[in-house]
């Protein structure tokens, strides 16, 4: 077994100074998702999807950024999955974002609603047919005998579909998560990082600089 607590690597790429970033965070976002595409970082737009149920118990996850804009960020799922259900009883969220090829993290903290259906549709209708019926197909987050139910339930719907438009099902849809803060981290050399701080207050974000 390997010596875990050996594992290390030190962070020497780039850095990351306030008088560099962008005033809005979207905008900083941009640049920084743009140069990752450019750096074809692997799964560039997996993120952790962190939530919290009526109970105060924590879950993540990762899931797959779908569209960004100056609202927020965009995702989509099951709204009868776990996640959904936490969702619907806490609406504060947290994702993040790990581009190691880059050394860098973003994370990003606030309140997640549900995007119009016009949206989800419009998204939805983009989809490769296989992923539409496994979105029709899937009870997620329900416990399944086995596997045979979900191929079966695949079956039933491609027969149902033949030659016709799969239809977005109503408990399948997108969410958008609307910033309150945002953290830029810029992995540096001996774990000295770079972190700047988005905080939103009213209209405006203030800008701070984070310890490592």
């Amino acid at each position: 077994m390997a010596d875990i607590a050996s594992i290390r690597q030190d962070y020497t790429l780039q850095t990351l100074e306030e008088k560099d970033v962008n005033k809005d965070p979207i905008e900083q976002f941009s640049l920084w998702w743009d140069a990752a595409v450019a750096s074809e970082v692997d799964e560039v737009n997996a993120m952790s999807l962190g939530t919290v149920n009526a109970d105060g118990k924590p879950a993540v996850r990762i899931v797959l950024l779908k569209d960004f804009n100056e609202d927020g960020f965009v995702f989509y799922t099951n709204y009868n999955s776990d996640k959904g259900k936490e969702m619907a009883a806490n609406e504060n969220v947290a994702i993040s974002f790990f581009w190691k090829e880059l050394q860098r993290q973003v994370r990003i903290e606030g309140v997640v609603t549900k995007v119009s259906a016009s949206v989800s549709d419009a998204y939805f209708a983009t989809r490769p047919r296989a992923s539409q019926i496994g979105a029709a197909a899937s009870p997620q987050s329900n416990i399944i005998t086995d596997r045979s139910l979900l191929e079966s339930n695949v079956k039933s719907f491609e027969e149902k579909y033949e030659n016709k438009q799969v239809p977005r099902p109503e408990n399948w849809g997108g969410y958008l998560v609307a910033p309150s803060s945002i953290e830029f981290w810029q992995g540096r050399s001996s774990r000295l990082h770079d972190r700047i701080l988005y905080t939103k207050t009213g209209a405006d974000w203030a800008i701070s600089r984070l310890a490592p």
